[in-house]
């Protein structure tokens, strides 16, 4: 049975806390090939174009966060290995070692500001 509601199924946008919004934008950047552009609402937001409808944002409003817990997202790639690679090359804190789990392998890592991060790439079985 299906139920009703006028939330939509789908993700508009995920939001990041950071504490440094030059440091992070720098980071993030780095991490998705963007060029840096500024930040908006008094320097608290910092945008990331991303392919797809879900947007994703920095956000430097409340600087006293628990970054405890799980990645709450995952990037995609397509090559694991030079992820790796790209990852350790730029001094990224791995958390893990690469999983495989049958449909996806992923790693998990952190941002500079401890926030646990995740990148998945699809197997073909």
């Amino acid at each position: 049975m299906t139920m009703s509601s006028p939330i939509e199924n789908r993700i508009g946008q995920v939001f990041i806390p950071v504490r440094d919004m030059a440091r992070s934008a720098r980071w993030y950047s780095r991490l998705l090939g963007l060029a840096e552009s500024e930040p908006s609402h008094d320097g608290t937001i910092y945008d990331l174009q991303t392919a797809g409808e879900t947007r994703l944002a920095l956000d430097a409003s409340r600087p006293e966060f628990d970054t405890s817990g799980p990645p709450r997202f995952f990037f995609w790639t397509t090559d694991m290995v030079a992820t790796v690679a790209f990852l350790q090359d730029h001094g990224v804190t791995l958390d893990s070692d690469v999983e495989d789990i049958g449909s996806v392998m992923f790693l998990q890592f952190r941002d500079p500001d401890g926030n646990p991060l995740m990148v998945c790439q699809r197997t073909r079985r």
